[in-house]
């Protein structure tokens, strides 16, 4: 079985020029202990996904029994065309509708939150687009896994000092691409990837009932 990862590039795998900064997709593989494909890129929309032939190359290797994950919504937010009610969610129904066509098993997430935060609270940037994506979720009987509520909690958990070791911000003369020093607070660093792609791991094995049926340890009650 091998999982298959359609989305932008906060899932996207690192370019080697830019690392520490990485898409959380190039981390899930060993929580998993699948094979995972990583076909997400930076700048990617629903339409632009489909549109240049990406899809077809992720449908092309989807085999009965494989997972598709999807994650779309930074770059969609952006053209109007591609309305959270409208265009973003008519493509995200095709894509579901196609994979379960090879077999396969669709999971749906929400878009990473930014991280902006507005005193101690992280102020939501993605506008209906999340809602869009749990109400598809819901109609189509689609797993979904909620990165938008996780990296909310996730960043203001940590608080607004802490959080920022997760994202993009380097200091003047820290990484050669950026030499006067760079604050993203949507692209992750190596760190945070990681913590993305755990939850998403888990996430997924919880999705499949993996971890649910082992013996029960621990002390016992006593009555």
């Amino acid at each position: 079985m091998t999982y298959h990862l359609a989305g932008d590039s906060t899932v996207a795998p690192a370019k080697p020029e830019e690392l520490p900064m990485t898409g959380w997709g190039s981390y899930v593989e060993p929580v998993l202990g699948t094979p995972v494909r990583n076909l997400a890129y930076g700048g990617a929309t629903t339409a632009s996904f489909l549109a240049d032939g990406s899809w077809t190359r992720l449908l092309d290797a989807v085999e009965p029994g494989d997972t598709v994950v999807i994650q779309f919504g930074h770059n969609d937010q952006k053209l109007p065309e591609l309305g959270a009610r409208t265009g973003y969610t008519t493509n995200l129904r095709g894509m579901v509708e196609d994979v379960r066509a090879h077999g396969a098993t669709a999971v749906l997430c929400t878009s990473v939150e930014r991280r902006w935060f507005d005193g101690d609270r992280v102020t939501p940037t993605h506008g209906g687009y999340p809602n869009a994506v749990r109400d598809l979720a819901h109609d189509l009987d689609v797993p979904l896994i909620d990165l938008t509520a996780f990296t909310t909690w996730l960043y203001e958990d940590l608080g607004p000092e802490a959080s920022a070791a997760l994202l993009s911000h380097f200091a003047p003369g820290e990484h050669a691409l950026w030499s006067e020093g760079l604050t993203d607070d949507t692209h992750f660093r190596e760190e945070g990837a990681r913590r993305i792609a755990a939850f998403v791991g888990w996430s997924l094995r919880a999705i499949e009932r993996r971890d649910g049926d082992e013996p029960a340890k621990g002390s016992q009650l006593v009555s």
